[in-house]
């Protein structure tokens, strides 16, 4: 009988296990966080110096400064009801739905808010961008043009999901700021860095040949914005790239939101929190509807570090102060994933 190596049969099953925690470790490090949120922190109706909000600020933090990302949902829809986003979703694919010249009077003579469609880069994808949405002049203003006999209720229904949005921003941007122990100071601060939003409404189209696999319908970016919120329909296709270089696409329910850190706030925190790369990427049958409120500073605010934020040893000034417009400009003139480094890196 052969003599057994009773060294190495011990040593196997441990070899094995470690390998599967391991994997283990692996995937729950490429899983983007899930929250859900107490409707009544964003109402304003519960005390914020809890300790169940604490944890959940923690928990929003680091997910910012791990993937750039996280997705959100609610423990009820007191803040968000479910009937606001079946609504919003009616009215985008009846504003999509309309003639092609009645779409093309939306006209802006900023970037990325006129009606725009038939790029050659991203021809799966069509969007309309409005500024400050959540004001009912421009919300009215900009259903009477598509509608000249107007569209009271899908101009109420826009007002209110981006006022609602854009008042989740601010409880978002608050729990970082408080979760890094920041003084109360640095609220008014995060007040600048969303004085302004962009509401931004999309269709995706089937792609042309549907047997090719996955077509690129939004090219990887990051947004320029202070933190972006997204809602999207049932069909998936935003995609996310991690710190170990790997596409994860995300698993948006319908009654959920995705949160993403954009380049402003990544300069503001020093680089402590990182701007998310992401794109979208269209398979299958379905169209993909989705809408977003883009969170940003007015076009004359100063994005500078917090000197809170900064240490020589472990955390050196990475970003120089910059004026938001100023960037935003930059990158338009010559789009580039390392636009923040190459604009503002010290």
């Amino acid at each position: 009988m052969p003599k057994i190596d009773h060294q190495v049969r011990a040593k196997d099953p441990k070899t094995q296990r470690e390998r599967e925690r391991e994997k283990m470790n692996d995937e729950y490090c490429e899983k983007i966080p899930c929250v859900k949120f107490c409707s009544e922190w964003v109402l304003g109706l519960e005390e914020e110096e809890s300790e169940e909000w604490r944890n959940m600020s923690k928990k929003v933090r680091e997910a910012c400064e791990r993937y750039g990302c996280f997705i959100l949902t609610y423990d009820d829809d007191k803040h968000f009801p479910k009937v606001l986003r079946e609504d919003m979703f009616m009215g985008i694919k009846a504003l999509f739905d309309l003639p092609k010249e009645t779409k093309l009077k939306h006209k802006s003579t900023k970037a990325y808010r006129s009606y725009n469609s038939d790029c050659p880069i991203i021809p799966l994808c069509q969007s309309f961008g409005i500024d400050d949405a959540p004001l009912f002049d421009t919300a009215h203003a900009f259903t009477n043009l598509m509608w000249p006999q107007g569209n009271p209720p899908f101009c109420e229904t826009m007002k209110s999901t981006s006022s609602k949005m854009l008042e989740l921003s601010f409880v978002i941007l608050k729990m970082i700021v408080e979760s890094y122990g920041l003084p109360k100071q640095y609220i008014s601060h995060i007040e600048e860095l969303k004085s302004s939003s962009n509401l931004r409404m999309m269709k995706y189209k089937v792609p042309d040949d549907i047997n090719k696999g996955c077509e690129s319908a939004l090219l990887p970016h990051t947004d320029k914005c202070t933190l972006t919120i997204l809602c999207q329909n049932e069909v998936q296709g935003l995609q996310v790239l991690t710190k170990t270089g790997k596409w994860i696409q995300l698993d948006i329910p319908f009654e959920g939101f995705v949160v993403l850190v954009g380049d402003t706030l990544q300069a503001w925190s020093n680089g402590r929190v990182d701007a998310a790369t992401h794109r979208v990427m269209m398979s299958g049958e379905k169209e993909r509807y989705s809408f977003g409120v883009f969170a940003m500073p007015k076009e004359e605010v100063k994005i500078e570090v917090p000197s809170e934020f900064v240490d020589e040893n472990t955390y050196p000034l990475r970003y120089r102060p910059f004026i938001f417009g100023d960037y935003f400009n930059y990158f338009v003139s010559a789009p580039n994933l390392n636009a923040l480094d190459m604009f503002a890196a010290v």
